[in-house]
C-alpha cells in the first residue's frame, strides 16, 4: 500500500530534479549546440538502472539509457563508489552516436548506492575525418572519431587525467568538449544531491519502493490505454531519400500489433544497413519506438521504464535500424526521424485523434568549419528546426522544435557573434505547407554567406524526393531544396540533401526546409481562416484556389464569398462525378 500523498510528491520531486539538472547543464555549458541548439538531456535511474524520471529535453536519447546503464553494471557493477562518473559514446556499447556522450553518476546516501544521475550531450567535435563529426557519408566507424568505451571519467572525485588528456588531443576545440563535459559532471553532482537529500527525507528503504511504483504507475496507466486500443496490425512505409553515396531510397517498414495489453513492433522488411553513416544502433531504434508509443498516450503518463515494459521492438540485424559493426552512425538521427514518422503513419490508424500528419522530417544539419585568419578552428554545427504536420484539431506550427525532440534554433545573432558566417536570410516559405483542413507548418529557409577565406560544408538533409505525408486526406507538403551560390556567379546550383563539399568566401548557402503535411480534405477548411493565411502571407491567392477553392484577394486578404461558392460547388460537383 502507498499514501497516494506522499506518491504524488515524490514523484513530482523527481521530475523536478531532472529538470534542475537541465537547467544547469545550459547554464554551465561552453557550446551553442548544447546551451542555444539544446541538445542534451538528464534523467534519473534507480540502483537497478531502471530509469525513473527525465527531463524535458531530448526525449529520443533516453530510451536508449537501458542498453548504455546494462553497459554500465556489467563493467563496474562491483566497482562504483561516490564521486565516480562514468562515460561512454561507443554505439556498440548502449551509445547512439560518437558525439553524444553520455555520463552516469551513481547516488550514494550513507554508502548505499540508490540510482544514478544520467547527462547526456551532444558534443561539438569528437575527432574523426570531418569537424563536427557528424558526416554522414563516412563509410566505417572508425572515420567517426573517438570511441570512448564504458570508463570512468572521474574514480572518487578524481579526474582520469589520462582519458581527459586523450579526448582533449583528439577534438578540434578541446575547451569546448572538455568544459561541456565539465557541465556534464557538475549538473550530475546537482541532482545527485538533491536525490539523496530526498532519501534522507524519506528514508532509504521507503524511497526505493516509492520509485518502484512511479515505474509500476507508468506501466499500468500504458497498459490500461492500450487494452482500449482496436486489436490486430497496422502496417505503414515511409522513405529516406538516399544515404548519399547512391540515390537508393531507404525504406522504414513498420507493423505494429496490438495485443490485450501490449505491442509489439516489428521492423522486418526495413532496408537492410547502408555504406554511409545514417544507420540507427539498435538502441536508437528502440528509443524512437519507445517514444512513438508514449506520444500516443495521455500526458499524465510518467515518462519511464516502465513504459518501455509494454512494447516489444523486433528489428533485423543488419538492417539499417540495428547494423553490424563497424557501419557507420554518425548521421543516425536522419533515419531516428524516419522511424517515428512510420510509426506515427501506422498509429494514426489506431487513435486517429491523437497523431499529426508528417512534420519536416526532422531538423537539417549544417555544419560549417574551417579556420579563423588567426588559426583558430571554427565549427559551425546548427540545426535547423521547421514545421509540425497538422493536427487533428488544429493547425500545425513552424519554426519550432520537432516533436520528437526538444531542440531550439540558434540565434542569428549567436552565431554570427562567434563564428566568420553571415546569416542572410531566416523567412518562413510561402506554400510550403501541405493542404489540409488543418495545414501544415510551414518550411524555413536560412541562408548562410561564408566569411572566411575557405570552409568545409556538411549537409544533411531529406524529405526531398519523399515530402511530408498528410492524413486523413491531407496533401503532402513542399519538399526540401538545398542551393548554393558561388561567389559572383549569377545563378544557384542546386545539392543534393546530403553532401560534402568546399566553399569558397562570399559563397552562400541556402537550405529551404519541408513544410508540414495537411490533415483532413482541403476543401473542408474554413473559408476565413484561408483567407487569413493570405493576408499573413503564409499562403498565396493562387494556393488558396487551388487547393482550397478559395477566392481572396492577394493584396487585401479580402474573401470574395460568392466566388468561393461558385468555385467550391463546382469542384465539389466534380470530386462526386468522379467518384
Amino acid at each position: 500500500m502507498f499514501d497516494p500523498i506522499t506518491f504524488a510528491v515524490v514523484k513530482n520531486a523527481l521530475d523536478s530534479i531532472v529538470d534542475e539538472v537541465a537547467y544547469t547543464v545550459v547554464r554551465t555549458a561552453r557550446s551553442e549546440i548544447v546551451k542555444d541548439v539544446m541538445d542534451y538531456s538528464a534523467a534519473l535511474c534507480d540502483a537497478q538502472g531502471r530509469m525513473v524520471a527525465q527531463a524535458k529535453t531530448i526525449a529520443l536519447h533516453l530510451g536508449a539509457i537501458p542498453e548504455a546503464m546494462a553497459a554500465v553494471m556489467a563493467r563496474y557493477g562491483d566497482d562504483l563508489h561516490p564521486g565516480d562518473a562514468i562515460v561512454v559514446n561507443d554505439p556498440y556499447q548502449g551509445g547512439m552516436h560518437l558525439p553524444d556522450i553520455f555520463l552516469f553518476y551513481p547516488v550514494f546516501h550513507q554508502e548505499r548506492l540508490h540510482g544514478f544521475c544520467v547527462v547526456i550531450c551532444h558534443h561539438t567535435d569528437v575527432g574523426g575525418r570531418v569537424p563536427g563529426s557528424n558526416a554522414s557519408d563516412s563509410t566505417e566507424i572508425y572515420q567517426e572519431g573517438l570511441r570512448i568505451p564504458v570508463v570512468k571519467l572521474y574514480d572518487r572525485g578524481r579526474v582520469n587525467d589520462t582519458l581527459e588528456r586523450i579526448i582533449a588531443l583528439n577534438v578540434r576545440v578541446p575547451d569546448r568538449v572538455l568544459g561541456d563535459l565539465k557541465a556534464q559532471y557538475a549538473a550530475a553532482q546537482v541532482g545527485a544531491r538533491q536525490l539523496a537529500a530526498l532519501v534522507d527525507r524519506y528514508g532509504a528503504e521507503m524511497m526505493q519502493r516509492y520509485m518502484t511504483e512511479v515505474i509500476d504507475y507508468a506501466e499500468r496507466l500504458t497498459r490500461e490505454e492500450i487494452r482500449r486500443w482496436p486489436k490486430g496490425t497496422f502496417t505503414f512505409t515511409d522513405h529516406i531519400d538516399d544515404d548519399g553515396l547512391s540515390e537508393a531510397p531507404i525504406a522504414i517498414k513498420v507493423a505494429i500489433t496490438v495485443h490485450e495489453d501490449s505491442v509489439t513492433v516489428d521492423y522486418a522488411g526495413s532496408s537492410p544497413q547502408v555504406r554511409a553513416a545514417i544507420n540507427s544502433t539498435r538502441s536508437y531504434t528502440n528509443s524512437c519506438t519507445y517514444l512513438s508509443v508514449r506520444c500516443a498516450l495521455k500526458g499524465d503518463v510518467p515518462n519511464n521504464a516502465g513504459v518501455f515494459r509494454c512494447v516489444e521492438v523486433l528489428v533485423p540485424e543488419g538492417s539499417v535500424l540495428n547494423p553490424y559493426s563497424p557501419a557507420a552512425v554518425a548521421a543516425r538521427a536522419l533515419t531516428g526521424y524516419r522511424v517515428m514518422d512510420a510509426m506515427f503513419g501506422a498509429l494514426a490508424q489506431i487513435v486517429p485523434d491523437r497523431i499529426p500528419a508528417a512534420g519536416e522530417g526532422g531538423n537539417t544539419v549544417v555544419c560549417l568549419s574551417g579556420t579563423r585568419p588567426d588559426r583558430r578552428p571554427f565549427i559551425i554545427v546548427d540545426m535547423v528546426c521547421g514545421a509540425w504536420g497538422g493536427r487533428p484539431d488544429r493547425d500545425g506550427i513552424e519554426a519550432i522544435t520537432n516533436p520528437s525532440q526538444n531542440l531550439s534554433n540558434s540565434p542569428v545573432e549567436t552565431l554570427e557573434a562567434q563564428h566568420p558566417v553571415r546569416v542572410e536570410e531566416y523567412a518562413l516559405i510561402a506554400d510550403s505547407c501541405g493542404a489540409g483542413r488543418f495545414r501544415g507548418g510551414l518550411g524555413i529557409r536560412r541562408s548562410y554567406r561564408v566569411l572566411s577565406p575557405e570552409a568545409a560544408l556538411q549537409l544533411r538533409a531529406d524529405r526531398v524526393k519523399f515530402p511530408p505525408y498528410g492524413l486523413d486526406g491531407g496533401k503532402a507538403a513542399a519538399p526540401t531544396r538545398n542551393r548554393v551560390a558561388r561567389a559572383g556567379a549569377a545563378m544557384s546550383e542546386d545539392v543534393p540533401g546530403k553532401v560534402a563539399m568546399t566553399l569558397g568566401e562570399g559563397d552562400l548557402i541556402v537550405h529551404e526546409q519541408a513544410g508540414g503535411g495537411g490533415f483532413g480534405a482541403p476543401w473542408t477548411r474554413d473559408p476565413a481562416r484561408v483567407a487569413a493565411d493570405v493576408w499573413n502571407e503564409k499562403i498565396t491567392a493562387d494556393y488558396a484556389r487551388r487547393h482550397h477553392g478559395v477566392v481572396v484577394d492577394g493584396a487585401t486578404g479580402v474573401l470574395d464569398e460568392a466566388a468561393t461558392r461558385v468555385l467550391r460547388g463546382e469542384g465539389l460537383a466534380s470530386l462526386r462525378a468522379a467518384g
